[in-house]
């Protein structure tokens, strides 16, 4: 075989997102981009917001003065690290130093960097479903074995579940708030059970399990309060971000680790994230990237823009017959497949020239994720189209 053969089975069993994404670009040659209503992949539609661009032009400015395209420590650039440290303190009410900061190439390339940095052969990764499926490559990238456990109804934590779920094979425990396919935010009172199952199962089987919370979506929230942090709720914790969806900058990829400062043997978790970046190719997040987000730490794009979209796709389809939870945040809605086979379902709605992802490429089978991070246009005129697939099927 020309190409490794784990490579081969895991392009066979490849991210349906991505393959809804090409099918779509098919579909918009055949017919034309206006006729087509791509709602396959998260990419951000809204421009990044005039903060960005103004430190985009400093930081410009500036490289002609000064040389600052110089290789750096592996963690990233210490002025940088500081400016995200003093607004982590503040965003998540505990006290982050820049030796806490640990700047990545996006939210996957930190987690790469932890998972090569804690996994050995045969440790779990498990997280609730619906999940983020590539999270199952990352643990395997490492000798890992990824599971899930279920979630509630609402798609908000089960406890009794997670409790099951964890075994003496447990290294780390990862989670996604606001969660990518769902938009669910979980609780306060959930996740502080979360550390407290953590930390005893910790004592029962004698080794660490870390919580690991991915959150490139968290300003995209629609509630008064903004997600509950993990940080003060578990020593082992750890938090991943990326600009990608508050500044709508995807392409740029970047982001940044942060480390409880309260970890035990925190230094020696550091370190190793240090050697495992260089490992993996990562080595630092880009330079000027680093230089132009450590200005613009709290700056978001327009939430008000995404609510629109998701209260204009809501009644849309809530007034067809659709079912599902109204999202607190993300730009994902995850309706209930009106026929048991999501994967069946999506044919129908490609018909329509809808493109969606069926909920089983989230390890959630029998929903399907619309992506509402477009114009508005798009949804109104993809309204129709999904009326008459519901009608297809009564």
């Amino acid at each position: 075989m020309v190409i490794a053969a784990e490579v081969n089975e895991s392009m066979q069993k490849s991210s349906l997102i991505r393959k809804m994404f090409e099918e779509g670009a098919m579909l918009k040659n055949k017919f034309g981009a206006d006729n087509v209503y791509d709602f396959s992949i998260g990419n951000p539609n809204l421009t990044p917001p005039p903060q960005f661009y103004e430190a985009l032009s400093d930081t410009t400015a500036a490289c002609l003065r000064i040389k600052n395209h110089s290789y750096m420590p592996q963690p990233g650039n210490p002025q940088t690290r500081q400016a995200v440290a003093d607004f982590v303190s503040q965003e998540h009410g505990l006290a982050v130093t820049a030796e806490d900061i640990f700047m990545s190439a996006g939210a996957a390339g930190a987690l790469n960097t932890i998972f090569k940095a804690l996994l050995d052969p045969g440790d779990e990764v498990l997280s609730p479903a619906p999940c983020f499926v590539e999270y199952g490559f990352y643990a395997d990238n490492y000798g890992g074995t990824f599971r899930t456990v279920p979630t509630l109804d609402d798609f908000t934590l089960d406890l009794a579940a997670m409790e099951r779920g964890i075994t003496q094979q447990t290294k780390i425990v990862i989670i996604n708030s606001p969660n990518n396919p769902t938009g669910q935010i979980y609780s306060r009172e959930s996740l502080e059970a979360l550390g407290q199952l953590l930390t005893a199962k910790e004592t029962e089987y004698g080794h660490p399990i870390y919580l690991i919370s991915d959150e490139p979506y968290r300003k995209i929230v629609y509630t008064k309060d903004p997600p509950p942090s993990v940080l003060p709720i578990h020593a082992r914790s750890i938090v991943v971000t990326s600009h990608s969806k508050d500044l709508s900058i995807p392409g740029e990829r970047i982001g940044y680790a942060v480390l409880n400062p309260q970890m035990p043997s925190k230094q020696d978790v550091f370190n190793a994230m240090c050697l495992t970046a260089r490992i993996l190719g990562h080595v630092n997040a880009p330079a000027f990237m680093q230089q132009v987000v450590a200005k613009v730490q709290g700056v978001t794009v327009d939430v008000d823009l995404y609510r629109r979209k998701r209260d204009l796709l809501c009644e849309g389809l809530a007034s067809a017959g659709y079912k599902f939870n109204v999202p607190p945040g993300a730009f994902y809605l995850f309706p209930k497949s009106p026929i048991p086979d999501d994967l069946a379902f999506t044919d129908i709605l490609k018909a329509q020239r809808i493109l969606v992802v069926p909920g089983s490429g989230f390890m959630g089978p029998g929903f399907f994720r619309i992506s509402y991070c477009v114009e508005d246009q798009t949804i109104i005129n993809a309204l129709p189209g999904f009326k008459k697939a519901l009608e297809k099927i009564k």
